[in-house]
């Protein structure tokens, strides 16, 4: 972590910014373009609800993010002293009368199965989603110090694994991790596709045993090679489609339109990528675009913010914004003992 990273608390950044682009992006999921604005007026002049309340996206990240916190604590990250506090914080969320934001019914049904603690958790997971939730709540594993990159990568991908089996929810999972990572370390946005592009072929037929066990068993392919491979490939595809949508769309178009709704994995980390892209330096103008969106825009929204606040730090967010969020204790107290 560079002495730049520390300055700009790129965690705290990027925690406040999932959060608020989850509670802007709440009252228009569902909605269309022309509803939104009909409601709230023109885009580009959205401004944070009152009060500012998240969804599920935001309550399963801070569960991911004390999970490892937990593991961290009692050594080296590894699968097994991550999988149990994770899936342990996973279940309390379940439990919790505070889930009722309307989540995913993949979470759902995977951390009911999660509650038997005798019960493998690849017999939880759901092996052929792959919506959005397995990458909405990754952030914190792109944001925690001293990670090496298979450790990285293998938390993504197990932490998404507890309920999405899907391999492109592995996959996106991954990328979106490693696209924190990677701004939050200071890298330009201007070449950070064709970076994602360059670890998504690098690890194509790289299947995490020590991480998945035999979750690609329990699927219909021939080898674990090609299981992951699935994964990737569809990531690679709408890459692409990114990267096109780039040079092509105006910022006044939807962005939907371009790479997708967002209510599966790889689409959500395309649209999220796209608006940030487009307004590298506006991140509120991201934000808004984000919410804007006729598709899974609480999603969309928050993984917007968690680019954007992991790129610019704490300071891209108005300091009355960030003092209004839901749960914006956790979210500095934990943003903080990773900006440390």
């Amino acid at each position: 972590m560079t002495t730049t990273t520390l300055a700009k608390r790129a965690a705290t950044g990027s925690l406040l910014g999932l959060a608020l682009g989850d509670a802007m992006g709440f009252p228009t999921e569902f909605n269309s373009v022309p509803a939104i604005l009909a409601k709230c007026g023109p885009w580009r002049e959205m401004e944070l609800p009152r009060p500012a309340i998240v969804t599920d996206d935001t309550q399963m990240t801070l569960a991911l993010a004390r999970g490892l916190r937990t593991a961290m604590d009692r050594g080296l990250l590894g699968p097994l002293r991550m999988e149990r506090p994770v899936r342990e914080e996973f279940v309390d969320w379940y439990q919790s009368p505070d889930n009722n934001r309307a989540p995913g019914r993949t979470c759902l049904v995977a951390c009911n199965l999660l509650k038997n603690e005798k019960r493998p958790w690849q017999e939880a997971s759901q092996i052929g989603s792959k919506g959005c939730g397995a990458n909405m709540r990754v952030a914190p594993v792109g944001l925690v110090r001293g990670l090496s990159e298979e450790q990285r990568a293998g938390a993504a991908q197990l932490q998404a694994a507890l309920t999405h089996g899907h391999p492109t929810a592995l996959a996106a999972a991954d990328l979106t991790a490693h696209a924190i990572w990677l701004l939050a370390n200071g890298t330009e946005p201007l070449g950070l596709v064709g970076l994602l592009r360059s670890y998504a072929y690098e690890n194509r037929h790289n299947y995490h045993s020590r991480w998945l066990g035999d979750l690609w068993t329990r699927g219909q392919d021939p080898t674990a090679e090609h299981f992951i491979g699935r994964g990737w490939d569809e990531c690679l595809e709408i890459l692409d489609h990114l990267r096109h949508a780039l040079r092509t769309v105006s910022p006044e178009a939807d962005p939907c339109l371009a790479t997708g709704g967002g209510w599966v994995a790889e689409e959500a980390l395309a649209t999220g990528l796209l608006c940030f892209l487009m307004f590298v330096d506006e991140p509120l103008t991201a934000l808004r675009r984000a919410a804007c969106t006729s598709g899974d825009s609480d999603s969309i929204a928050c993984l917007t913010g968690a680019f954007a606040g992991a790129y610019h730090g704490s300071d891209a967010w108005p300091t009355s914004w960030a003092d209004r969020i839901e749960y914006q204790g956790d979210l500095m107290s934990l943003g903080a003992l990773w900006d440390a």
